[in-house]
C-alpha cells in the first residue's frame, strides 16, 4: 500500500481503522513519513501506540480514537483504508470534498464504487490474492 503512494518523508500518511497502527509505523520506520492511527476501538489505538513505541517511532505518530467520519484530514497526504466497501463508500464523499487534490487515497480489497482508481494492483499474501487501488483526490466540489 505504501509502496503504491510512492510514500516519502514528506507525507502524513493516516491509517483509518489502523487496528495495530502496522501501516502507519512502516511509514514511519521505512520512509520516515509521519502518521495519524484512527480507530473507534481504544484498545486498537492502545496496541498501536505500543507498537510505535516498540518500534522507536512513537514520536512520529498522532494516535486518536473517534468515529473515522468525524476525524479531521487536514495535513493528511496519504489515506489509507482496509476497511469493508460499505465504510468506503460512507468516507468517501469526505475523502473527495475534504481532501486536497493530489491527495492519494490506498484501499486494500474495496474499490470506491464509480470512482475510478488511478491504478490497481494485485497482490498476494497467506495464500490469497487481493486488490490494492490507488485513487488521487481532484479537491472539493467534483460531486459524487
Amino acid at each position: 500500500m505504501l509502496e503504491l503512494a510512492q510514500v516519502t518523508d514528506k507525507d502524513v500518511v493516516m491509517d483509518i481503522g489502523c487496528g495495530d497502527g502496522r501501516i502507519v509505523i512502516e511509514a514511519a520506520k521505512r520512509y520516515g513519513a509521519r502518521g495519524v492511527c484512527v480507530d473507534i476501538d481504544s484498545r486498537r489505538i492502545a496496541d498501536a501506540r505500543d507498537n510505535a513505541a516498540a518500534a522507536g517511532v512513537v514520536d512520529r505518530i498522532e494516535f486518536r480514537q473517534q468515529d473515522a467520519m468525524k476525524t479531521d484530514l487536514k495535513g493528511v497526504t496519504v489515506v489509507t483504508l482496509f476497511l469493508s466497501q460499505d465504510l468506503n463508500l460512507a468516507l468517501r464523499p469526505r475523502l473527495e470534498n475534504e481532501l486536497p487534490p493530489g491527495t492519494r487515497v490506498v484501499s486494500h480489497w474495496h474499490n470506491m464504487g464509480d470512482w475510478p482508481p488511478e491504478r490497481e494492483i494485485k497482490i498476494r499474501a497467506a495464500g490469497r490474492t487481493s486488490e490494492v487501488y490507488l485513487f488521487r483526490s481532484r479537491g472539493p466540489s467534483r460531486g459524487t
